[in-house]
């Protein structure tokens, strides 16, 4: 009997520890990471099940489908800056924004970026209100009046090295540019990366070509229709955030004090096309954001028709009776021409 409760309790404990190990695992996969997604990075994520496979439902129409994709490094990058001076006049104003962005071109030129790839894009330039009070006698009246003026530009900064974009970020820092707007990447030689994607693409093609062939199927007595796309993505439209946190405080609940709420930090990360869905992948393994450019050819074979074979038709030649007195039949054909 008491090897029996000890049994009991051992299968007990075990499923209890299981239960509890099953549930620290959910509570820390839902409340440790929340996350949202950006752009266009949601379309292309794989939410269904890896394991589950897709029922084969034979059909009469062959579709070869080709999807090639390739990861481009930026030839060139163009970071932009805005930057606000505010003064009492417009020569103040403008004197002020002319002295920093000065001091960044030469803070900038000691650091290899010259004078051609550093370009100011002049926003607004506006006076500045303030409202004063005039008091009449029954009245009091509420007046604009010129307080000073806002000059807003851009700075686009162009360079070709990832390592240089921390350069350039210093150099702004230390010149009170602090607003970037956003960094924009460039391909050289785009039509000669669409051009090596159709070479992989017509290779991967006659490939499945040859594996129908081997099938036993003849695409010669099918009719074929295309359809084909091209796309180029860049990293921006491909970053996702989330917060990593715990909001459980045991230490407040034993101490039965309230729980004051923190701004959680929201981190960012770059989350690419996957490789799911291609047959082709070109440069595939990548540290830093990429263009991704991509391309799919879609071809479908459906059955020709059989061609019937004309019928010929039994031609009936007219005939014309003679009848003897003696009741005797001749049967003469009209010759016709």
């Amino acid at each position: 009997m008491k090897k029996h409760i000890l049994t009991s309790l051992i299968i007990l404990y075990t499923i209890s520890n299981f239960a509890q190990i099953k549930g620290n695992a959910i509570s820390i996969s839902r409340q440790n990471i929340a996350s949202k997604n950006l752009g266009n990075g949601y379309t292309y994520g794989n939410n269904s099940n890896p394991f589950q496979h897709q029922n084969l439902i034979p059909n009469p129409t062959i579709t070869l489908d080709v999807k090639a994709l390739s990861n481009i490094v930026a030839s060139s990058y163009t970071a932009v800056f805005n930057v606000t001076q505010i003064g009492e006049t417009s020569e103040e104003t403008n004197n002020l924004i002319k002295e920093r962005t000065q001091k960044l071109r030469n803070d900038l030129a000691s650091k290899g970026i010259t004078a051609n790839d550093f370009v100011i894009d002049v926003i607004s330039f506006v006076p500045v209100y303030e409202t004063i009070v005039e008091k009449k006698l029954f009245s009091k009246t509420y007046v604009e009046v010129p307080k000073g003026f806002e000059l807003q530009q851009n700075i686009h900064i162009q360079f070709t090295k990832v390592e240089q974009f921390e350069n350039i970020l210093a150099a702004c820092a230390n010149n009170e540019i602090y607003n970037l707007v956003k960094v924009d990447y460039y391909i050289d030689n785009l039509q000669e990366v669409y051009k090596n994607l159709r070479i992989e693409i017509l290779k991967e093609l006659k490939e499945k070509q040859a594996f129908y062939k081997n099938l036993g199927f003849d695409l010669t007595l099918y009719k074929p229709t295309i359809a084909d796309n091209k796309y180029c993505y860049f990293p921006r439209d491909f970053y996702k955030n989330y917060q990593a946190f715990n909001s459980i405080s045991m230490e407040a609940l034993k101490k039965n004090k309230g729980v004051y709420e923190v701004k959680k930090q929201t981190s960012y990360y770059y989350d690419p096309i996957p490789y799911s869905h291609y047959d082709v992948v070109i440069n595939p393994s990548i540290v830093e954001p990429v263009i991704q450019i991509g391309m799919e050819i879609k071809l479908q074979y459906t059955p020709k028709p059989k061609e019937e074979k004309p019928t010929e038709k039994e031609v009936i030649k007219n005939k014309y009776y003679i009848i003897s007195p003696d009741g005797s039949i001749d049967i003469k054909e009209i010759k016709t021409t």
